[in-house]
């Protein structure tokens, strides 16, 4: 049983590093970007990435998380799709530099 109970701590803890990171990134991220690569808006993926790094901290200190999985679910898509996407929008590097 304590096994178990690390391995979900664990995973609380993974989700709510993810997310914080998620979280900083959608904030770096000038909003145009997003406008730009038609990825909905900076607001949203800031609430959205913000509630995430919330509820899974909560988990993390309270070793309770209802909704972590949702939380991996948005952390994920955040890091796995949209940054990607919009990461180098308003960039304009070539092969020899800028």
């Amino acid at each position: 049983m304590i096994l178990v109970g690390l391995i979900w701590y664990a995973i609380y803890l993974a989700t709510f590093v993810a997310s914080l990171y998620a979280l900083v990134e959608a904030v770096r991220t000038p909003a145009a970007a997003f406008e730009v690569m038609d990825k909905q808006t900076k607001k949203l993926w800031v609430i959205l990435t913000g509630a995430a790094t919330a509820l899974s901290g909560l988990a993390v200190f309270s070793g309770r998380g209802v909704l972590v999985i949702a939380c991996l679910v948005v952390t994920l898509i955040y890091l796995l799709d949209v940054r990607p996407a919009v990461k180098g929008v308003g960039r304009n590097n070539g092969p020899y530099g800028p």
